[in-house]
């Protein structure tokens, strides 16, 4: 029997939802949401929901006006999907099965919206209980789309092509999988492709946007309909609508990525199909899609090159591109002279943490390794918050519907963090330049020449920012004009239009390296110093977006200046300070940025008593006026780590009220967190304010005398060994990677007060090399926290000899296990082959059984790694194992002999090691007669080893006549 409503629940659940939609009335408002949720209560509540969705004629019990009553169905259709999401194991099965046999009526609605929220509904409902709960539902759609029973209006047909384009999206690997042999996606694919062929526009055009759900998934099911795919878009390119072109734009970038060869064929056409949808310039959103294929192209390491011979059809419409569309200049124009004001709430954006690098350079005395270059977006604020490259959309969980009726339409997102036309083809200027270099220039320069200095600020605009994005690419034909540009450039500081001085500066900054080094000191006066104080300048102009992209570009510019800016600390300190007097608070991340970065490079350079007078005034006003809660305390306290590494012990009439606060904030995070874990009406506190405290601790630990680090260990109320041991089991890995970097500091700077904390730390340590723990998901950041323990075991085994005795077994069965397995990054195990070479000096007897198991393995990472220190002292510890199982080395004695050869110890700057080494070197040789002797020398152990192997001149003669010279005049083999 069909379900029906009563009347009575009927009409008041239409009452309480048309009064929860009122504003006015916040009263009936309150009260109506109070009884809906009431409501949730019945049975039956879902079925009035569906019913009053899919009915498009209002029942006779009910008497709204028609916009009253439209109201009502949108609010039932939010209020059921939401009931779906939330509580769909606790729906009657007879419930479920009435919404779905009545929902389809919705897709059948007049109303596009309603058909809309049916969509959102059906998806809602696969996404809970799976497709196979609902095996009517895609031959249902199927039917509906293609008008199997005739009499489906084109309405209908477009509700129905709007579900199955929901449902695909947000099952895409669903819809993939192996189904008791079967694949829907197997039967969802040729009928998108016939839904191509639709005469319905919308139909079409949805058809092809799942299409692209699948493509770069590269399913089977379509990667074997890739011909008749292919075949349709091109009957496709010229269709009349623009939202099936934007997705055929869409597919051909796709198919880029998942299959060049069948784009290579055509890219004559594509070329001239793209410029001439780029050119569409009244649909943006077809021109971006249009763009988004030189970018891709450009980055494919296969196909870029086909792109040379049309770069004079591609570059002029990149350049057309990058002029601000009317549109977007009235939506930035009237920013003028805003620098007095405070920001607004929604011009903060989130700031968090820098990951900080692990110690994967420790061993080979590099520098911390940073990713790929990166590209400062070239929006209208040049800032370095942001980078060409698209920011995907955060999953707000809201469908189209819904925000289509609940979002507040004047809440427009800042226009300058959006991905347009204008940065994709800057972008993509950027990278035809930087694969093609001069041809890109040579197009380029008559853009320039004739807009540089056109008299409207729009094309002055686009001009300077071309200029700016050829820069990498083209920096060598650009150069011989740079002497003229940069003081052009320099004198557009000055523009009137903010927009204009804001990209200035950006492009001012992309040329820093060229102004930066120049070797004639006259040019440097002529040049760099113009660029330097105009970008300084531009720090305090009075508009705030030209503040932040001046402070970028300094900033860019100290990157590449590096300590050549030193000269010029004073004035660059001078300025900084009446930056932190004028800035407010969004500005104040990038100043931070600006600080950190010239003590980076500049170093000591900065702890000059008058100019360490200057800054930490100002710095230190800061820190008293952020609170412990603030998200402006990341910043400020990764800046407080690179101002304290570069003043050295001169930041130590600071430390103490910092070192202080750190502590606090770290004991209350971690406080905080036990509170919530107990209790989940809680919050779980931000770890990045864990992250940076720790990080700032390493920093003045390592800046600070030992004795002053020792006074401030002393008072530190919680113990800071005992909150230290609590982060280093703390569940985020980013807090255990910096914990284990302080602990490695600790180490090195303070180890007699870290020592009595060892019988605790050091089983911690023990279990955090262990990577089974790792979970598959966070392997990149699992790995940086296992390479921090790993470097900071090494530091600790160096101080704490053989009291790392009753862990050794332990540790070497991790360690071994890391150097042995080919999947993990180099840098780890070569750290963790140095943490093994240093454990070995205090505790060699206890390595010598196990030296089998790692010998080899340990020789091929240390090959890898520079001689410093680190390796200088791994190599004495390892050798020192050596001779107490010199037989374990039989398979790879080889590997010993050539890396004694190839030892540079003349670059270990250490005395000590270096004195230790080579005598160490020596004692192999009387390995009959001293094992068990701590101190042999490496002739001793290399002509030992020659009274063991028969024929020791066959095996010398493996060896490059180099290395055998070396053997044979050092160790006298």
């Amino acid at each position: 029997m069909e379900w029906l409503p009563l009347h009575e629940p009927l009409r008041q659940l239409a009452g309480y939802l048309k009064d929860s939609l009122s504003g006015h009335d916040q009263s009936a408002q309150k009260h109506a949401t109070l009884m809906l949720s009431q409501a949730e209560s019945s049975p039956d509540i879902n079925n009035y929901l569906t019913y009053l969705v899919t009915n498009a004629q209002q029942p006779p019990c009910l008497t709204f006006n028609l916009e009253d009553f439209h109201a009502i169905r949108c609010a039932a259709a939010v209020m059921l999907k939401n009931d779906i999401k939330n509580f769909h194991k606790r729906i009657p099965s007879s419930s479920l099965l009435y919404i779905r046999s009545s929902i389809f009526l919705g897709l059948e609605d007049p109303n596009s919206q309603i058909r809309s929220y049916a969509g959102n509904v059906i998806t809602e409902i696969v996404r809970q209980g799976g497709i196979l709960d609902w095996q009517e539902l895609l031959p249902g759609l199927f039917s509906l789309v293609s008008n199997e029973r005739g009499g489906v209006s084109p309405g209908a047909q477009e509700g129905a092509m709007g579900a199955l384009a929901k449902v695909c999206e947000d099952n895409k690997q669903g819809l993939d999988r192996d189904y008791n042999g079967q694949r829907p996606l197997n039967f969802i694919i040729p009928k998108l492709l016939e839904f191509t062929s639709s005469p319905i526009a919308k139909v079409r055009a949805y058809a092809l946007e799942s299409l692209n759900v699948f493509i770069p998934q590269k399913s089977q099911a379509l990667l074997l309909s890739l011909d008749p795919l292919l075949a349709q878009l091109f009957l496709l390119a010229n269709d009349p609508s623009n939202d099936v072109r934007r997705n055929v734009c869409r597919a051909f970038v796709h198919l880029v990525d998942i299959r060049p060869d069948k784009i290579a064929p055509h890219m004559e056409g594509l070329v001239d199909y793209m410029v001439s949808q780029q050119r569409k310039t009244d649909d943006p959103e077809l021109a971006l899609d249009a763009a988004e294929f030189w970018l891709c192209v450009g980055e494919h390491e296969n196909l870029r090159a086909a792109l040379g011979p049309f770069l004079p059809k591609i570059i002029p419409v990149l350049l057309e591109s990058m002029v601000y569309s009317e549109e977007e200049i009235v939506m930035l124009e009237g920013g003028e002279d805003d620098a007095d004001e405070e920001d607004r709430v929604e011009d903060m954006k989130p700031n968090f943490a820098k990951a900080k690098s692990a110690r994967t350079a420790v061993a080979n005395g590099e520098t911390d390794v940073g990713g790929p270059d990166e590209i400062i977006d070239p929006g209208a604020n040049g800032s370095s918050g942001g980078r060409y490259a698209k920011i995907a959309d955060e999953d707000d969980d809201l469908s189209e519907g819904e925000l289509e009726e609940y979002d507040d339409v004047d809440d427009v997102a800042d226009p300058e963090d959006r991905w347009t036309l204008r940065k994709c083809s800057a972008a993509a200027l950027d990278v035809l330049a930087s694969v093609f270099h001069g041809p890109v220039f040579e197009i380029t320069l008559p853009y320039l020449k004739d807009n540089l200095r056109h008299s409207e600020w729009p094309y002055r605009e686009a001009a300077v920012l071309a200029l700016g994005a050829v820069a990498d690419g083209c920096l060598h034909v650009v150069t011989p004009h740079l002497p003229d540009l940069v003081l052009y450039l320099v004198s557009l500081l000055n523009d009137p239009e903010p927009l204009v001085r804001q990209i200035t500066c950006w492009t001012l900054g992309r040329y820093s390296l060229w102004a930066s080094h120049l070797g004639n000191p006259a040019d440097s006066v002529r040049y760099f110093e113009p660029m330097m104080e105009g970008i300084l300048t531009k720090m305090l102009d009075n508009n705030k977006r030209v503040q932040e992209a001046g402070a970028s570009a300094f900033a860019n510019l100290e990157e590449q200046g590096k300590s050549r800016l030193t000269p010029y600390a004073e004035p660059i300190v001078r300025q900084f300070v009446r930056c932190f007097g004028k800035y407010k608070d969004r500005n104040m991340f990038i100043l931070y940025d600006c600080v950190q970065t010239l003590a980076e490079h500049v170093g000591q350079g900065l702890a000059r008593p008058d100019l360490v007078n200057i800054l930490m005034p100002a710095l230190i006003h800061r820190w008293n006026k952020v609170s412990d809660k603030s998200r402006e305390l990341f910043p400020l306290l990764e800046c407080l780590s690179y101002v304290a590494s570069a003043l050295g012990s001169t930041f130590s009439p600071f430390a103490g009220p910092i070192f202080s606060r750190c502590v606090r904030i770290i004991h209350q995070n971690l406080e905080e967190y036990l509170a919530a874990v107990n209790n989940a009406a809680l919050d779980s506190p931000d770890k990045d304010f864990l992250v940076t405290s720790l990080d700032l601790l390493s920093a003045v630990i390592q800046a600070l005398e030992p004795d002053k680090s020792v006074e401030l260990l002393a008072v530190s109320q919680p113990s800071f060994f005992e909150l230290l041991t609590f982060c280093m089991e703390d569940p985020s890995n980013d807090v255990r990677q910096s914990s284990y970097a302080l602990l490695g500091d600790c180490a090195i700077y303070v180890f007699p007060q870290l020592q009595p904390f060892l019988p605790s730390i050091l089983p911690i340590l023990s279990e955090q090399l262990d990577l089974d723990k790792i979970p598959p998901k966070q392997m990149d950041t699992g790995f940086s926290v296992v390479n921090n323990a790993c470097w900071s075991c090494g530091e600790i085994a160096m101080r704490h000899g053989k009291g790392m005795g009753p862990y050794v077994d332990r540790i070497v069965l991790r360690l071994t296990d890391i150097i042995t397995n080919p999947t993990i990054p180099n840098s780890l195990s070569e750290n963790a082959a140095i943490a093994l070479g240093r454990l070995g000096m205090g505790s060699y007897q206890e390595l010598a059984p196990h030296l089998a198991n790692f010998a080899e393995q340990f020789l091929d990472a240390a090959e890898k790694v520079d001689f410093t220190e680190e390796k200088a002292t791994a190599f004495e510890g390892f050798t020192m194992v050596v001779v107490q199982n010199p037989h374990a080395m039989e398979k790879c004695l080889a590997k010993f002999f050539r890396a004694i050869a190839n030892y540079k110890g003349i670059l270990v700057p250490n005395t000590r090691t270096r004195n230790a080494l080579t005598p160490l070197f020596h004692q192999v040789s009387l390995f009959p007669f001293c094992i068990g002797s701590k101190y042999l020398t490496n002739y001793q152990t290399l002509t030992g080893y020659k009274s063991l192997i028969p024929d020791f001149n066959t095996f010398m003669g493996q060896f490059s006549d180099d290395d055998q010279l070396v053997l044979r005049s050092t160790y006298n083999l």
